[in-house]
């Protein structure tokens, strides 16, 4: 009876964990697509602006106190580089959807764990077998068959997608590197500061008023944003990483529905084999991961923003009852592979 609580347990965490993943991956989706009908009207960096000051008033709020106390680390430059890039993502995937559909930009967004593979080798000293090595090459074989290039398929704007994987490839790396010295609650409230400050001087240069409709649709990016941060990390609590990150790839069939409905764009064939060779290359990796480990390990697992989610992804956060209360403390990290 025991045992067969225990697997009944275990069985509700994992639905939970794949349908706070679903919930991200659905967010993560329609903010690129809102940024895509905004793009019509108002600059890119002036959407991504308003996006992390709302994220960050969203902090400030949920901390209250704790938001200025949080901010407080030893390694400050690597945090500020984190929120960089993690704007760099932003502003790179928001420019990729003006020129490209969004299952194209999707697809191509998620070569981030191929990159993350690749790196991990050379920056972080880990040890990356022959098997993984095929799997990235055929992961970016993949990535070649949606961009097509050469075949006058935007190949220039394909670069964007790709430009918003690197910035989201080490992105994930700072992330484990600072969560090694960091409280989750110290990295989260930084996520912004970049952004707010860095774009905030910049704004009088690429400003457009928006009229009532734009700004609120502006202000739901931040909101839907910071909601998919919490989701996410409310998925990686709820499951195990091996269980909920092959379910971020679920973000491409939401962007072809989503691409579909709202712009009638619908994916050509030669992108959806470029985008299951993908997605069967990152699985694949996630797998090979997840055997490497030592008995006993669980598989290190996250996502940021968008964006990115592998077998190389950083460690979840401790469970709690809200996504920063647990997060006092530095965590361990599992042993490298």
């Amino acid at each position: 009876m025991r045992a067969r609580g225990t697997a009944t347990f275990a069985s509700s965490g994992a639905t939970r964990g794949i349908l706070w993943m679903l919930l991200t991956m659905f967010f993560f989706v329609t903010t690129n697509a809102i940024a895509k009908d905004l793009g019509q009207r108002y600059p890119v960096l002036e959407m991504t602006w308003v996006r992390v000051v709302i994220q960050a008033l969203l902090l400030m709020l949920i901390l209250r106190g704790r938001y200025f106390r949080a901010l407080a680390t030893p390694r400050m430059g690597l945090q500020l580089v984190r929120s960089s890039l993690t704007i760099g993502a932003t502003i790179s995937m928001f420019a990729a959807v003006q020129f490209l559909p969004l299952a194209d930009s999707s697809a191509l967004l998620y070569t981030s764990p191929l990159m993350i593979v690749a790196l991990s080798a050379p920056l972080l000293g880990e040890r990356v077998g022959a098997r993984r090595w095929a799997g990235v090459v055929v992961g970016f074989l993949g990535a070649l068959i949606v961009i097509r290039p050469g075949l006058g398929v935007a190949d220039a704007a394909a670069l964007l997608p790709l430009a918003a994987a690197a910035c989201q490839a080490f992105f994930e790396m700072s992330t484990r590197a600072l969560s090694r010295t960091d409280a989750t609650v110290t990295t989260v409230a930084y996520t912004p500061i970049a952004g707010t400050v860095g774009l905030a001087v910049a704004a009088p240069l690429f400003w457009v008023t928006p009229d009532l409709e734009g700004g609120l649709v502006m202000a739901l990016l931040g909101i839907m944003t910071t909601i998919s941060q919490f989701t996410l990390i409310k998925a990686y609590q709820a499951a195990s990483a091996a269980t909920v990150a092959p379910f971020t790839y679920t973000g491409v069939v939401f962007a072809a529905v989503l691409g579909y409905l709202a712009f009638d764009h619908f994916p050509d064939q030669w992108t959806i084999l470029g985008a299951v060779i993908i997605t069967a290359s990152g699985l694949y990796l996630l797998r090979r991961g997840r055997h490497e480990l030592p008995p006993g390990r669980d598989q290190e697992g996250g996502m940021s923003t968008p964006r990115g989610a592998a077998a190389e992804a950083p460690a979840r956060p401790a469970a709690s009852t809200s996504p920063v209360a647990s997060a006092g403390r530095p965590r361990r990290k599992n042993p490298r592979r």
